[in-house]
């Protein structure tokens, strides 16, 4: 089969979508968990059970999310800046504590004023939207980042750059024995597609179904329901990027079929983006544009007059409580720039919050019928959306290219880049004495079977492992196989 570079070259064949229905839109249906089984409360609509009234369905996904290894290990991964460093600033799990925050007080908002405007549809469409909701969006939130390999947005281009320079015998093997989509998987890595293999794999577990989250949550972190082949076509949102690998497509397609959620195109796996995905990109979007402002004046990078200029300017038209004249009268009351800044993102977050939720419910039908084409984000009024642009664009120049960052950056490229040219070159060639010892140094969770009809089951298998390091571990090992450090006997 010929190696896939590009797979967009021609229009999609579009089908009609058909509407999308609130009541179907939530299921406490866990992946893992068979129909039919009596005593599986959590197979059927109806939570019920012993502990039920302390923690609900919804409730278990954000506890199962925060205790898990693979979430912890988000506090050693790089935001945006490099970590550890003599000043705090956020990192993977900060960062994913307060996007779950702000997504709990979206998912509180709009779970309310769904519950008022539809007052007849019965006890259970209340109870979820104005209790559960919260619960649902805050988890997907949590859970948002948890395939982000080492070292940022650049582990991502470090592994498809990876694969794209594959040579010999390695790039003849990739394109002879992987499918069309299955290389794209590699090819365009896509860390929104790691997290939902992350949260619903076994890996080399027993029990299936991965952490067992309910169906309503794990279709609220697919941002591009796309399969790898069909993704990365920038002319439609829901295939911006990818949402899930060649070997998760069966199981997002028992979750779209659960939920009512309707496919788009007639061929290939792109699907209607879920509603309550907006809700979850709302929040990362809030929180990230400002706490990066906030984490670069902590680092001396940007001003307390900068940040003045670009936050205040939002309360500009607002009365009462936030009026501009106000919010600017505490700010300079405040001594402290550090809290200074605090102040300002407290007040900015919860004023998006609203307008966030007058948006979601103003495009409530585009919503359902899968047909709206941007971010809540992008669909602020012209004035302010104005200033979400003068922010974006100063933190390109000013933070996104600092050269803290570009070095970080850089050095994730080499790092990552060394470490698949070494476990993959063992996938590859599996007979040789070093290959056999690299290959114990691969986590007994991560399956390597070596048979000759394995090669993307043991190639993803290699990047699982790598791409779940901490950017800390990433270093360590790299140096120790490389020989810049000498290991220790522990």
């Amino acid at each position: 089969m010929p190696l896939v570079t590009d797979p967009m070259a021609a229009d999609p064949p579009i089908i009609q979508v058909s509407m999308m229905n609130w009541q179907q839109l939530y299921s406490p249906l866990r992946t893992g968990s068979g129909p039919g089984r009596a005593d599986d409360a959590e197979t059927t609509r109806a939570v019920s059970g012993p502990d039920s009234e302390v923690r609900t369905s919804f409730l278990r996904d954000f506890d199962r999310i925060i205790f898990s290894s693979a979430f912890r290990r988000l506090q050693n991964k790089t935001q945006v800046f490099p970590l550890p460093g003599p000043v705090f600033v956020h990192n993977r799990l900060t960062h994913s504590l307060e996007v779950a925050s702000v997504g709990r007080s979206l998912g509180k908002a709009v779970g309310d004023a769904l519950a008022d405007r539809y007052p007849d549809l019965g006890d259970g469409f209340r109870e979820f939207y104005k209790y559960e909701l919260p619960s649902v969006i805050a988890a997907a939130c949590l859970a948002h980042d948890i395939g982000n390999p080492p070292f940022g947005h650049s582990g991502e281009d470090a592994i498809r750059n990876f694969f794209r320079e594959l040579g010999g015998e390695g790039k003849r093997r990739f394109a002879a024995e992987l499918t069309a989509n299955q290389q794209q998987d590699f090819l365009r890595f896509e860390g929104n597609a790691n997290a939902f293999r992350t949260l619903t794999h076994a890996f080399n577990e027993r029990s299936s179904g991965g952490f067992r989250l309910t169906y309503a949550t794990l279709a609220s972190i697919v941002k591009y329901p796309s399969d790898s082949l069909n993704g990365f076509d920038k002319r439609r949102l829901v295939t911006r990027k990818s949402g899930f690998f060649d070997s998760e497509i069966g199981t997002y397609a028992a979750i779209a079929k659960e939920l009512g959620i309707p496919r788009v195109e007639a061929t290939g796996h792109v699907y209607a983006r879920h509603p309550f995905v907006y809700l979850v990109e709302a929040a990362d979007d809030i929180c990230y544009r400002i706490i990066d402002l906030e984490d670069a004046h902590r680092l001396q990078i940007i001003s307390i007059d900068t940040i003045r200029d670009l936050l205040l300017s939002f309360f500009d038209q607002e009365e009462g409580y936030d009026s501009r004249d106000r919010v600017e009268k505490v700010f300079y009351e405040i001594n402290d720039d550090n809290q200074k800044v605090q102040f300002l993102r407290a007040k900015l977050i919860n004023l998006l919050i609203f307008r966030v939720r007058d948006i979601f419910m103003a495009r409530e039908a585009e919503l359902l019928n899968g047909e709206l084409a941007k971010s809540l984000i992008d669909c602020l009024p012209p004035r302010e959306l104005e200033l979400v642009k003068r922010i974006d664009a100063y933190s390109v120049q000013h933070i996104y290219n600092h050269r803290s960052v570009v070095e970080i950056e850089i050095a994730g490229y080499h790092v990552i880049g060394e470490m698949l040219r070494e476990f993959v070159g063992a996938v590859l060639q599996p007979g040789s004495v070093k290959s056999q010892k690299l290959r114990q140094l691969i986590s007994k969770q991560f399956v390597i079977r070596g048979d000759p009809d394995s090669l993307y089951t043991d190639i993803q298998s290699v990047v699982d492992f790598i791409a779940g390091m901490t950017d800390l571990y990433a270093v360590d090992l790299y140096r120790k196989i490389t020989g810049i450090d000498f290991p220790r006997i522990r």
